[in-house]
């Protein structure tokens, strides 16, 4: 079999923003994500458009994550030219099917977003080694609107997590209160012990990166946009993190400036 050995261990790099947050922080450089982003916040944009439009943003947050971070092997896959000539086989680095896998859904916002990487996934590992489990949490408010805590009404954890990639899509990482707490939750409550922890958002800000970086060091945080919108305007106009102590992306209500408003209200249609 002829072997192209360029294929035996193929680069990948992602295209990321500069920044000083640290290197488990991975903020992309996506111009294709940016525009579809901009219409997930649009006021104009609603269901089922907006189902259709996170779906691909997953996508894309997943392969990046996917290439950098998973296992992969040299295989060889029969093409239908095998059939014609002997050298009709695929020789080359690919994801390892048994690599494990668990999907967090943190519902509400992330039922969407948890279910479009799970199925994902299948393309590429062995559906035995995947598995997705649920988190039902939702912020908690006063009556000003302002958040003072975090309402976790029960979960469905599946297993164990030894040696898997455990992923929590969710798409606004506005303080990091709620993912903190997940993640610690699985790495105290569930047995085994993780291979990484990787959380997908679409959206975060410079007070959730702080918060998870805090908490959770070991984290990899994958996200479309960096928001920062209240800043002054001379550290928005310096690299992001280079006064991170200046930096602001939440409002009085805690929610993203710009942001893209309620997610999870527009994607269950639900707004209470």
């Amino acid at each position: 079999m002829n072997q192209d050995k360029n294929y035996g261990l193929i680069p990948f790099n992602s295209s990321e923003i500069e920044h000083e947050y640290g290197s488990k922080v991975h903020i992309l450089a996506e111009p294709f994500s940016q525009t579809v982003l901009a219409k997930i916040g649009h006021p104009e944009t609603n269901l089922p458009e907006l189902n259709h439009l996170m779906e691909f943003c997953y996508k894309t947050l997943l392969e990046k994550s996917v290439n950098s971070h998973f296992d992969k092997r040299v295989i060889q896959s029969e093409t239908r030219m095998k059939a014609v000539s002997s050298a009709g086989v695929y020789w080359g680095q690919a994801i390892d099917p048994d690599t494990r896998a668990v999907v967090v859904d943190l519902a509400r916002a992330g039922t969407w977003p948890s279910h479009s990487c799970f199925e994902s996934l299948h393309y590429i590992c062995s559906p035995q080694n995947l598995r997705q489990d649920h988190f039902y949490l939702n912020r908690k408010t006063n009556e000003k609107n302002e958040v003072i805590g975090l309402d976790v009404s029960g979960s469905k954890i599946g297993g164990a997590i030894e040696g898997a990639y455990v992923f929590f899509p969710d798409p606004m990482g506005a303080t990091g209160t709620s993912l903190s707490y997940c993640v610690s939750h699985y790495k105290n409550e569930v047995k085994g012990k993780a291979k990484k922890y990787i959380a997908l958002h679409l959206i975060i800000t410079p007070e959730y990166i702080r918060k998870m970086t805090q908490d959770h060091p070991d984290v990899e945080i994958y996200a479309l946009r960096l928001d920062r919108g209240l800043s002054p305007k001379d550290v928005l106009e310096a690299t992001p993190g280079k006064f991170w102590d200046r930096e602001v992306g939440l409002n009085e209500n805690q929610y993203i400036v710009p942001g893209a408003g309620g997610i999870g209200e527009i994607l269950n249609n639900s707004f209470v």
